[in-house]
């Protein structure tokens, strides 16, 4: 084998390259991720490194600031309220957005509706290219949703050289890829899907978007763990990072921004799927409340969450089961909650609050299907468990809001003033808070500032006396 056919193997998770295959990637930790593919060639001794290339006269002289127009920028809207949210506006002509989501999750419904409202604001045509269903497939859904706009275009195709002849043809205005892993590049080393294969598709369908000012969707498979399949390099070509998650058995999908060059990148869509599609919720406050009880139930209280800028109140639930015997490990089981959180909040009220928890068995979850994940949380999870414990409820117009420390503190939490504002607007009339992290005022709700969890659970039961 001549030296020019020498053979690596890359990483199919991060693109690192070693000279002999591993079973464990040296550098990202993933298992099974090494490929056969062809080394660089060597420099050869004494060659003094790679040559650097003369200057030339560049096609467009460099030009001030100023005199630059941003109208090219521009955000296209769709239409589609929590998604135009997110993105920042709009589409943007020349800019490529990966968005990548579960199998069944609805990133292909929810993108047929993208290029349907495309085609009918007069944006131009939209060019559907899928390599995982077939064009009847597709018009299935389509005929269900009801998205048969005439500037909408199908094409099934897994050769790239194919799909670029589609765009030729067409000419549109947006090209939804789905999926990039599932398209190969016929000129490229590798197997379809790795690491090669994905980078050089990527890298020719970006270069085509610029160079056609047509704004570009790549959808992208997600690992076991919820990540953007294959190099993350993949992720540093395009413009727009998003992420579509939900539970498949749930109606609520979130759209999450990771990364977006035209806005900001850390805000949240929410999405409700129904038979006719996807419809979006402007408001989806009520989503996580449950239904108001006859009576006050012992074992709730509500907090709210920040999701992206957006606060959405949540209402965390906790039951508390019998006591465990003979050295036996308790069940500890949450849904929509940190499992580490919930463990270490057990702790604090056992060490700090007094409580007898860490042998029974407990539950906690959110209602909704929204996961919360952020320490915030924490205030409204211990009241809950305080309220099951001594099955008192805790008052439905109530929300904690602050993260518990291992010293039985509570912690200030960022936006607090946002949080507390979207409780008063939707009717809750306490809200107890970390001292210290509130900054204005705020009418219809009163504020009880808390140092510690004690002080937290004579607030809750003050409250609760007062108002039941």
């Amino acid at each position: 084998m001549s030296k020019s056919q020498r053979i690596a193997y890359a990483c199919g998770a991060c693109g690192a390259r070693v000279p002999k295959w591993v079973g464990q990637c040296p550098d990202c930790g993933e298992w099974g991720s090494m490929e056969e593919t062809a080394a660089p060639p060597r420099q050869s001794i004494g060659s003094g490194g790679p040559a650097v290339p003369s200057a030339r006269r560049p096609a467009k002289p460099a030009m001030r600031i100023g005199t630059v127009s941003a109208a090219q920028a521009a955000s296209l809207p769709t239409g589609i309220g929590e998604f135009d949210r997110v993105m920042g506006g709009g589409l943007v002509p020349g800019g490529v957005t990966l968005i990548s989501g579960e199998p069944g999750v609805g990133k292909s419904t929810l993108l047929l509706e993208v290029a349907h409202r495309f085609g009918e604001a007069g944006y131009g045509k939209a060019l559907v290219a899928t390599g995982e269903e077939s064009t009847s497939q597709v018009r299935r859904r389509a005929d269900r949703t009801g998205c048969l706009s005439e500037e909408l275009y199908l094409a099934a195709e897994t050769d790239l050289g194919a799909v670029l002849g589609h765009v030729e043809d067409v000419k549109p205005g947006l090209l939804i890829l789905d999926s990039v892993q599932t398209v190969i590049a016929p000129d490229t080393d590798g197997v379809p899907g790795g690491v090669t294969q994905v980078k050089a598709v990527a890298s020719a369908i970006t270069a085509e978007a610029k160079s056609r000012n047509m704004a570009v969707i790549l959808v992208g498979h997600v690992t076991k763990d919820g990540g953007i399949a294959g190099p993350r390099a993949l992720e540093h070509l395009v413009d727009t990072v998003v992420h579509f998650e939900g539970d498949r058995h749930s109606m609520l999908r979130l759209l999450r921004g990771v990364k977006n060059r035209f806005g900001p990148a850390d805000e949240v869509g929410c999405f409700e799927m129904t038979e006719d599609g996807i419809v979006s919720l402007a408001d989806p406050s009520g989503l996580f409340l449950d239904d108001a009880p006859t009576e006050p139930t012992p074992g709730t209280c509500v907090t709210v969450t920040m999701e992206g800028r957006r606060a959405v109140p949540v209402e965390v639930q906790a039951l508390l089961g019998k006591s465990v015997k003979d050295g036996a490990i308790p069940r500890h089981t949450v849904s929509g909650l940190d499992q580490a959180r919930l463990n270490m909040v057990l702790a604090v009220l056992t060490r700090r609050g007094g409580m007898r928890l860490l042998d029974r068995e407990v539950y906690a979850t959110t209602i909704g299907g929204i996961r919360v994940r952020e320490p915030a949380s924490d205030l409204a999870l211990a009241l809950a468990l305080v309220s099951a414990d001594q099955e008192i409820a805790v008052s439905a117009d109530l929300v904690a809001i602050g993260e518990v420390s291992l010293t039985g503190q509570v912690r200030r939490t960022v936006n607090a003033d946002r949080r507390i504002g979207e409780a008063a607007r939707l009717g809750f009339k306490t809200a107890i808070v970390p001292k210290g992290s509130v900054s204005e005022r705020h009418r219809g709700i009163e504020v009880v500032e808390v140092e510690t969890i004690i002080d937290a659970k004579q607030a809750a039961a003050r409250t609760w006396a007062r108002r039941g």
